[in-house]
């Protein structure tokens, strides 16, 4: 259940990859470059509404909150649907994304009241395994849907993805928060417990290595499928090996919460952080060694690629507990704060990794060795701790 709480941003994002070049051709032939809009205004509605679900979360409850982000998420999706001009559709987005931010924000801020330090984080590499599932599928049925129904039915797919979650919710799980431990919506309260989480070393750090780390993820993300096209012409087949990814990926949470238990989490996430640091220096000399009009093999490329996101598997569930560890009693807040910085962050990283890209990976692989190399920096200062 958890994990496709947590899915629901990654389905609205995944799926709408193969959708783009359609929206630009029906509502911005102008202008294409415009419909990736899309997905940076569903982000960006997203970091805005997790300032708010998580206070919302510490004095409603779990249980309401993701069941109104997913209400609006499915009205926004209707409303989408129906959308006439890019300007409408990427207003729904927009609303779309601050629903999603409910289910994806909340959602831990419950696994947080089960849970905690080692334990959560074993819990939470499970739901990240079953999570990645969705980026495996999401574009091949985003495809498929193409094909049969054209690209508004992408929009339905989604409101039939949110309903589900939100009978699942409502029907098996208790409520998490008691009443007695909910702290009132009044403003000096909200900062007050704002300024707790921000005064917390450990959760700034923390914060600032899940956003590099989301960041060198994000920017890849944002140009895999240039690169595909550009530099390898396989755009066709972009996504049976973006499939491939996630599969490979998807066992990261697995062995994740086979470490945690033995090494600890801040060891995973610094040893994590220098490997990829390693292999994405290693990629960049390849490419400025390669002979004139000539590239590395595109298997290189690829296991470069399946280690972005295979480090974020190993990786996220770890931060994410670590920067919970001292904040239960603030648990909505903290993952309101946590969440919204380094999404906004991490999205700042990968935009500018996004205009840099020259129809080739350097970009993202430079952008991927720096943020790997500050993170193990970053970890390494939080043995402190």
């Amino acid at each position: 259940m958890l994990a496709m709480l947590f899915a629901t941003v990654a389905f609205s994002i995944d799926a709408m990859l193969p959708s783009l070049p359609s929206i630009a051709q029906e509502l911005t032939p102008e202008a294409p470059n415009r419909a990736q809009l899309i997905l940076s205004v569903f982000i960006l509605g997203m970091g805005i509404g997790t300032l708010f679900v998580g206070p919302m979360s510490d004095a409603w409850g779990r249980k309401p909150v993701i069941a109104g982000g997913l209400v609006l998420y499915v009205a926004a999706a209707i409303t989408a649907h129906f959308a006439s001009g890019l300007g409408f559709l990427l207003a729904a987005r927009f609303v779309q994304g601050i629903g999603a931010a409910a289910p994806r924000v909340v959602g831990l801020a419950l696994s947080r009241d089960l849970f905690q330090g080692r334990e959560m984080a074993r819990v939470m590499s499970f739901v990240m395994m079953v999570f990645m599932v969705v980026p495996a599928l999401a574009p091949m049925l985003g495809q498929g849907i193409i094909f049969l129904a054209g690209w508004r039915a992408i929009f339905l797919a989604y409101v039939l993805f949110a309903l589900t979650a939100l009978v699942w919710v409502s029907l098996r799980q208790p409520e998490t928060l008691a009443p007695a431990a909910r702290r009132p919506l009044r403003g000096h309260l909200i900062l007050s417990g704002l300024r707790e989480v921000l005064a917390s070393a450990e959760v700034r750090l923390y914060t600032l290595v899940m956003a590099l780390g989301f960041g060198q993820m994000l920017g890849l993300l944002s140009s895999i499928q240039q690169i595909f096209d550009q530099t390898w012409g396989r755009a066709a087949e972009f996504p049976y090996w973006f499939a491939l990814i996630a599969v490979v990926s998807s066992t990261a949470s697995m062995v994740n919460g086979w470490l945690v238990m033995r090494i600890g989490m801040r060891q995973i996430a610094t040893l994590a952080y220098a490997v990829q640091a390693a292999l994405s220096l290693v990629m960049l000399v390849l490419f400025w060694l390669r002979e004139p009009g000539g590239v590395p093999g595109f298997a290189a490329f690829f296991v470069w690629a399946n280690s972005i996101f295979f480090i974020a598997g190993l990786t996220f569930g770890n931060l994410n507990a670590l920067a919970m560890q001292k904040m239960g009693h603030l648990a909505g807040m903290a993952t309101s704060v946590i969440t919204a910085l380094s999404t906004v962050l991490s999205a700042l990283i990968a935009g500018f990794v996004g205009l840099m890209f020259n129809g080739t990976p350097v970009p993202s692989m430079a952008a991927a060795a720096l943020c790997s190399a500050c993170a193990m920096g970053l970890m390494r200062r939080s043995r402190r701790f």
